[in-house]
């Protein structure tokens, strides 16, 4: 949840009305936010950075409020102030409009950002006045949308440029760091790409985006019809088009590795400050030209209609509310609604400031808030029902306990593991293990899920190689499949994996802490199939030693293994001693 500094005087002013602390508290929490703090700028500085830093720092309040981490329009004061006073019944929505300007600005995309950062999206302010407060906001919000929505710069990357130093059409480019050469911000001479990466490695807020493109063997680049450099995105901005409180016209660009967030960004961005344009809440488009020669205009600033069943918002909440309450409720949200003609459901206007509200259920939250969450009655619910532990949990409980009374120690291992913990390492070919893979992993120990508790007991024993032995260890956790007929695409399975390492095998050791897990579960020991219960089978598995691996057979089917590991499975797990296991799904059990 980001949290939001905004000046107290600034804000009372832009709501037209002065609060105590505790009545802006209030205020705050029937909008659905939260205040978090009270403060001011040289309390933080000093909190922050010490007192000698703090000396030359203003002593104006500022309110610290939490902010849903769904909700960008509220990251700024332009932002918060506007939904209050809409909140509050003092304001209509505003109403965003897109203008078709007589010079049209066009920004043109080249082959070679597809390698980088494929997508870039564009608009003009026109005719805006920057004060000092509303210029650091303007700036504030771009930190704010970089580290929520953006994610570090990684999907969405801002540009803000004084139109009027520059001279379009611009072009979006990939191109090799050392034909990069260009002022960056706020320096005296200029750089190649290279240089600016040492420039900024020691730099306190921008060295940690270099690694996004830093190993790249193209860098983006924007720049204007003269070949002027506007941004090496997403480090930094050229020094040329740099904005200041004299600047009329912004030229913003917005380059991406994900077009949808682009969009959010640059809607959320034009939103909250065309309001300082001579026209307010008007934006002009800019023509992005695509690589295959397509064009697009931006900002789409889209507004779209949704309908909702006036019965289940009122069942849904637990309130009993005309059509007409209702919309008026929504409307303080600043989603216009008016009542359909057959009565029974909204017609929900949804601004491009929104983009939260991807489902009904967001908009009977927004009933909700608005309603409030106090007023809402209290009921004794209709129906009783009594607690009870799933049978799967209690019967994994039961065995825990028996397992560590026959002496051996219980481990927690991550769910996550690296595609070899389950496939090299264990003999296998990745392509074999019907394995979840993580779509962006942040490190190569964490790439997909497991699908056997086994590397993880191994690791453990490997980080544990010093202690006497012998060691014995047990997990009783889930593991993960891929499973198509499945509506998630996936499914778990409760596994039970123990091992025991010493200087022998120790097979007749495990094999005896199987027996005492299946008499736990009352399954009886058999020596064919005709007759229900358990019985080994042998096998091959190229995790396991040669002829001394068994399947574990209950009622038929293959339910785990039994035996003593491949020297060279323990070897990739960096642990020398002999390590005999088994492991068996539990749910078959219930």
């Amino acid at each position: 949840m980001p949290t939001i500094g905004v000046k107290r005087d600034l804000l009372f002013e832009a709501l037209g009305q002065r609060y105590t602390d505790q009545e802006f508290a209030d205020l705050c929490f029937e909008f659905g936010l939260e205040l978090d703090d009270v403060t001011s700028e040289k309390q933080m500085i000093a909190k922050e950075q010490g007192d000698q830093k703090a000396a030359g720092a203003s002593d104006d309040i500022i309110y610290k409020v939490d902010i849903p981490a769904n909700r960008y329009d509220l990251l700024c004061l332009e932002g918060l102030a506007m939904g209050l006073l809409v909140f509050l019944g003092r304001i209509s929505p505003p109403q965003f409009k897109i203008v078709s300007p007589e010079n049209k600005q066009k920004l043109i995309l080249k082959p070679n950002t597809k390698l980088v950062r494929p997508y870039a999206v564009a608009a003009v302010l026109r005719n805006i006045y920057f004060t000092k407060d509303s210029y650091d906001s303007f700036i504030d919000l771009q930190d704010k949308l970089h580290q929520n929505v953006c994610r570090k710069r990684s999907l969405v990357a801002i540009g803000t440029h004084d139109l009027d130093t520059l001279v379009g059409p611009f072009t979006y480019d990939a191109k090799a760091p050392a034909d990069i050469k260009f002022k960056p911000l706020n320096q005296t001479k200029e750089y190649t790409g290279p240089e600016i990466m040492e420039l900024y490695s020691t730099h306190a807020q921008l060295k940690q985006y270099l690694h996004i493109i830093k190993d790249s063997p193209f860098y983006p680049i924007i720049y204007d019809s003269r070949g002027i450099v506007l941004s090496l995105p997403p480090i930094i901005n050229g020094d040329h088009s740099k904005i200041t409180l004299n600047t009329k016209n912004v030229f913003i660009e917005c380059t991406a590795t994900d077009l949808t967030k682009a969009k959010i960004v640059l809607d959320t961005l034009v939103c909250m400050f065309s309001q300082y344009c001579s026209q307010k809440c008007t934006v002009e488009y800019v023509e992005v030209v695509n690589v295959d020669g397509s064009s697009v205009n931006y900002p789409e600033l889209q507004y779209r209609s949704e309908n909702v069943n006036i019965e289940k918002i009122n069942s849904y909440i637990g309130i009993k509310e005309s059509p007409e309450n209702l919309a008026a409720l929504l409307t303080r949200m600043c989603l216009k609604s008016e009542v359909t003609s057959s009565g029974k459901e909204l017609k929900v206007q949804i601004p491009p400031t929104r983009h939260d509200v991807i489902h009904a259920c967001d908009i009977y939250e927004d009933v909700a808030i608005s309603f409030g969450y106090n007023n809402i009655p209290k009921l004794i619910p209709s129906t009783s029902t009594i607690a009870a532990q799933l049978p799967l949990n209690k019967l994994t409980d039961l065995i825990r306990e028996q397992i560590a009374q026959a002496g051996y120690t219980e481990v927690l291992t991550f769910s996550l593991c690296s595609k070899e913990d389950v496939s090299s390492k264990l003999g296998k070919d990745i392509k074999d293990v019907p394995a979840v893979h993580i779509s962006n992993p942040k490190t190569l120990d964490f790439q997909v899920a497991r699908t056997t508790l086994l590397p993880g007991l191994l690791r453990t024993l490997a980080a544990n190689r010093k202690m006497k032995l012998p060691l014995k260890l047990f997990e009783v956790s889930d593991v993960v499949f891929l499973d198509k007929s499945s509506e998630v695409q996936a499914r778990n399975r409760r596994h039970i994996c123990a091992v025991y390492s010493s200087k022998k095998g120790g097979f007749e050791v495990i094999h005896g802490l199987l027996d005492r897990t299946m008499q736990i579960l009352e399954v009886p020991r058999t020596f064919t199939e005709e007759k229900k219960g358990y019985w080994l089978r042998a096998a091959e598995d190229p995790a396991f030693f040669p002829q001394r691996c068994t399947d574990v057979i209950y009622n038929g089917k293959a339910i785990g293994k039994l035996g003593i590991l491949h020297p060279d499975v323990i070897a990739k797990f960096q642990y020398k001693m002999p390590v005999s296991c088994f492991e068996i799904d539990l749910e078959v059990f219930l």
